[in-house]
């Protein structure tokens, strides 16, 4: 990270959190309704213009999703009066729920998934670290490979990020925070695929604030699409930040086209005794769907701008940061130990 984009992040991180603090302090003396709302209003402005002050592709993209997406939906499900919010929470723990897209893991639930360990932490960035090192042959590879390769990093980049927000909330406050993948690979559905293993903080916010609003009123097919629509507009603007450019509706065609596909299936489900594929073709078909979708919709917007290699450029250089820093402390041991003998 530039040294410019270290300074909007103490900046950011400041504004973060006078802005939580207000709305705590909102919530605690205003009961929920349009008066909550209308306090929060102020915060709810503001947030969204925060990751413009980064520079860098990750930190605006990453802060883009936690400030404008997470946070704005909490605030929003806190002035209704609904969790996951509690303005009776400590401003630490109030402002990391806030801004963080994770879910609290409920202590008398004995289905809690396990969060990533130790190693298939390690094995993850390790796998990352060498898809980067592939990217420097990408003028040679087949662009449909290439595309393979970024849904990959985009998976593992995404794991590690929320695994890291999820032990630094436990480390500092202390939370239990659910895991926010579970091995989406083995989907056997679009509904499986998007509802129970993909980044589940943001299929519980939309649950929250789309579909079962709009279910009470239209019914459960209407609100599974409306939530996929809703999650293609948010996703229009995420792409925003990361390329600087105004929506193109690609995103939103994709999640729309996967939230007419689940209803689908969800109506093909409910008829007892229609065939159903076994799990072992269930499977392969379902990520082929998501990735020959996401090759047509979901990329373009990212590549043809150039955001891609903006990305790659931006990892290349952690990657050697991270090689440079630990060549240096082993260097530094070595000459210790040296010293010492």
């Amino acid at each position: 990270m530039a040294t410019g984009d270290l300074r909007s992040l103490a900046t950011v991180a400041a504004a973060v959190i006078a802005c939580m603090g207000y709305a705590r302090f909102a919530a605690r003396r205003l009961r929920p309704g349009l008066s909550r709302l209308a306090a929060f209003l102020p915060v709810l402005a503001v947030l969204p213009f925060l990751p413009l002050a980064f520079r860098a592709l990750h930190p605006r993209g990453i802060s883009g999703f936690f400030l404008a997406w997470a946070a704005e939906f909490k605030l929003l499900l806190l002035a209704c009066g609904q969790r996951p919010l509690d303005p009776s929470l400590p401003l630490p723990s109030f402002t990391a729920i806030a801004t963080f897209p994770v879910t609290l893991r409920d202590p008398k639930s004995s289905a809690s998934r396990p969060g990533l360990g130790l190693v298939e932490s390690a094995s993850m960035a390790a796998l990352l670290a060498a898809i980067v090192s592939l990217y420097w042959y990408e003028e040679r590879m087949n662009g449909y490979v290439l595309l393979t390769l970024y849904s990959v990093h985009v998976y593992l980049a995404l794991e590690l990020v929320l695994a890291a927000a999820a032990v630094a909330s436990r480390a500092l406050m202390g939370l239990e925070l659910e895991p926010q993948f579970d091995r989406p690979y083995l989907s056997s559905s679009l509904r499986d695929f998007w509802g129970r293993r993909w980044n589940l903080s943001v299929p519980a916010l939309l649950r929250q604030c789309v579909f079962r609003p709009v279910r009470a009123r239209l019914g459960a097919a209407a609100g599974v699409l409306a939530a996929f629509v809703v999650s293609g507009l948010m996703h229009e603007a995420m792409f925003s930040y990361l390329t600087l450019l105004r929506p193109t509706g690609e995103a939103a065609a994709f999640f729309t086209l996967h939230g007419a596909c689940a209803v689908a299936e969800g109506w093909w489900a409910a008829h007892e005794g229609w065939p159903r594929p076994p799990r072992a073709m269930a499977t392969p078909l379902t990520l082929a769907f998501v990735g020959v979708t996401a090759f047509w919709l979901f990329f373009p917007p990212l590549t043809r701008p150039g955001a891609d290699k903006q990305a790659i450029a931006e990892c290349e250089a952690m990657v050697a940061f991270l090689r440079d820093t630990a060549a240096w402390a082993v260097d530094s041991a070595w000459s210790v130990l040296s010293s010492w003998s």
